[in-house]
């Protein structure tokens, strides 16, 4: 009898040893976001890093050849410049540009060259020749050609609008637009710099780590935060939407992200394969960066941390906030950050 109980009891014993075995087993295999704790990103989406188009090591692949400069419209000329609408292409798409050209005696290398990178504009409504005129105004006065693209799907330039952040298309816009310029007549191709601002500060700072052919970048209120930073202070916190449609449009596409790969701290490995911050090492030239500290868009924290990141690697780079900057830096912080852009891009391109 105590034999049979004690028989009992071991396989009582067994059972219950065998089920939580297979229970934490099972555990194992269930996705995280059911279990709570970091995720183990599945074989496959860790090989599809090694070939995304967004990844900086495949943009660097890829050619960008431009094309020749086309006139499309003469302008009304500036105060000591002239206004010109031309074309070039970008994977076989006809961008449109807006190009302005000193009047004074050409340096005989050639003019210095500021590519503008302009901000996120609803695409349906952006004109070439509308919204940052006093910027653009500012440096083309300053003895430089300037080149403003559209973007893809903006105006009337072909193709589709695809955004900044999660395609390449709008940088290889502009890396077609910087190949293209190099082969205009006026320009000094050894001294092309690039300003940015907001999104056209996150184009300028991708493009500085895969091409070397940018000497300087100037960057207001740019959206420069690696991934980790662009969800937790940007993408979550941003207060402005242009549309209900677009915005669910933007947080689609992100979510199609995330399902494919994973979020920044399940899948660092994808999102820093793609985050121009991952590469600062190599970046191209000499940095300055403008924050407004009431930007209410694009929180001032990314500019600083782009800062700090670089500082850390001995790279050249300055870092100007404004107490009550807002998004724009408008005056009478716009003066004071345009004079020292121009003498940021002053020291680097005309020296």
């Amino acid at each position: 009898m105590l034999q049979s109980s004690v028989s009992r009891v071991v396989l009582l014993v067994t059972l219950m040893f065998l089920i939580t075995a297979v229970a934490v087993n099972l555990q194992r295999k269930q996705p995280e976001e059911k279990r709570g704790g970091s995720s183990q990103i599945s074989d496959q989406k860790t090989a599809n890093v090694k070939t995304h188009p967004l990844r900086i090591e495949e943009m660097r692949k890829k050619d960008y050849p431009g094309g020749d400069i086309a006139i499309e419209q003469e302008l009304e000329p500036g105060s000591n410049y002239n206004r010109y609408i031309v074309s070039y292409k970008s994977e076989g798409l006809k961008i449109n540009a807006l190009l302005t050209v000193p009047q004074e005696e050409q340096p005989q290398e050639g003019f210095p060259v500021i590519i503008f990178n302009h901000g996120y504009i609803p695409p349906e409504q952006y004109r070439t020749t509308e919204r940052y005129v006093a910027y653009l105004d500012s440096f083309a006065k300053n003895g430089y050609i300037v080149l403003k693209p559209d973007y893809r799907g903006h105006g009337d330039s072909e193709g589709n609008p695809e955004g900044a952040y999660f395609s390449p298309a709008y940088t290889t816009d502009i890396l077609n637009a910087l190949s293209s310029i190099k082969k205009y007549e006026d320009v000094n191709p050894e001294k092309i710099g690039m300003w940015g601002h907001s999104l056209g500060g996150h184009i300028t700072l991708r493009s500085m780590v895969v091409s070397k052919d940018i000497k300087a970048g100037v960057i207001w209120g740019g959206v420069v935060g690696s991934y980790s930073d662009m969800f937790d202070r940007f993408f979550r916190n941003s207060p402005w939407s242009p549309s209900a449609k677009e915005q669910q449009t933007r947080r689609l596409t992100r979510q199609r992200f995330i399902d494919e790969y994973g979020t920044p701290e399940q899948n660092p490995q994808f999102w820093n394969s793609i985050s121009p911050n991952s590469y600062l090492a190599d970046i191209s030239g000499p940095v300055q960066l403008h924050h407004g500290l009431s930007d209410e868009t694009v929180p001032w924290q990314l500019s600083e941390n782009l800062y700090n990141s670089l500082k850390s690697l001995g790279k050249e780079v300055e870092f100007f906030n404004y107490q009550n900057g807002d998004h724009n830096l408008s005056s009478p912080n716009f003066e004071e950050a345009m004079e020292r852009s121009i003498s940021f891009f002053d020291k680097y391109l005309k020296s």
